[in-house]
């Protein structure tokens, strides 16, 4: 995936307390008004729970009645090719395993929902969690539709030089070496000997494996 958000941003916790939030309310602590704009955050989850994370949170904010402070919550995936035995199948990938984002009005009430949910560990930023960027979350979301729409990625990543074999299309079984990769286009142009002379073809990822 060209994950448009770029990389796993840094883990630092900001030693602050959870009063720095910008609302102050009664009690100590802040209160956000719930027609306050919704930011999206990105939250720590386990590795493997991040479906049950989301379900166990929904579930909680319903419980407490904080509806109003949350929007979408999501785990992003993709579909992904894989050639197993010859076999082309397709399987489903997350993009940020451990990962998900959270969109919410974030005062202390939602914050501590959110950080005591069963099988999350906490915000992105510790204590005072910072908001994705709307640019890089719309390419988030750009992502997991194509996802959905199908447009499917090899599993296996391939490199100039590479020997492959074709599975698929005219060529099957041929022997190949990789001479370019396009990596945005899932499509790679390879090398293969027919009538004893060199030929270059262009292939999608999914009609070869590797070697």
């Amino acid at each position: 995936m060209d994950n448009t958000y770029a990389g796993e941003p840094n883990d630092s916790e900001a030693n602050v307390t959870s009063d720095s939030f910008s609302s102050t309310g009664t009690g100590g602590g802040t209160v956000a008004p719930p027609t306050a704009e919704k930011k999206w955050y990105i939250v720590h989850t386990y590795s493997g729970h991040e479906n049950k994370a989301k379900l166990t949170l929904l579930e909680r904010v319903r419980n407490a009645n904080l509806n109003e402070y949350f929007g979408d919550v999501l785990v992003p995936t993709e579909s992904v090719m894989e050639v197993v035995k010859g076999q082309r199948r397709t399987t489903t990938r997350k993009f940020f395993p451990g990962y998900m984002f959270v969109q919410m009005v974030l005062d202390d009430r939602t914050f501590h929902l959110v950080k005591n949910t069963p099988k999350i560990t906490g915000f992105l930023g510790g204590m005072k969690p910072t908001p994705v960027p709307p640019n890089q979350i719309q390419g988030v979301q750009t992502n997991i539709t194509e996802g959905k729409a199908g447009k499917q990625k090899a599993r296996v990543a391939f490199e100039v030089g590479d020997s492959v074999r074709v599975v698929d299309g005219p060529f099957a079984n041929f022997s190949a070496t990789v001479e370019d990769v396009k990596n945005d286009k899932q499509k790679m142009k390879v090398s293969l000997s027919m009538f004893g002379r060199p030929t270059s073809v262009e292939l999608d990822f999914a009609q070869v494996e590797k070697a």
